[in-house]
C-alpha cells in the first residue's frame, strides 16, 4: 500500500508513461487524460488543490483507479 502522503508529478508520469520521450511530453499526456474525464477531473479537485508538483493519498488513489491500476501494483512499477 502506499504509505507516502504525497507524491510528486513528475514521479507519477515517469511510472504511468514509461515510453513517453519526456517527462514534459507525459506530463501532457496526464493532463490530456484528466482533461477528458471531466468526472476525474472533478473528484481530483474535490480532494484537493491541483495547482501544485505534488498529488495527495486522495488524488493519486483516484487517478489509480481511472488508469485501473492497483496501489501495490504501481509500487512495483
Amino acid at each position: 500500500m502506499i504509505n507516502r502522503r504525497t507524491i510528486l508529478k513528475q514521479e507519477l508520469v515517469t511510472k504511468l508513461y514509461p515510453n513517453s520521450v519526456s517527462i514534459k511530453s507525459a506530463m501532457q499526456h496526464l493532463r490530456r487524460e484528466i482533461d477528458t474525464c471531466p468526472d476525474l477531473k472533478r473528484q481530483i479537485a474535490k480532494a484537493g488543490h491541483t495547482k501544485r508538483h505534488y498529488y495527495n493519498k486522495q488524488q493519486l488513489l483516484l487517478i489509480l483507479e481511472h488508469f485501473c491500476v492497483e496501489p501495490e501494483e504501481f509500487e512495483e512499477l
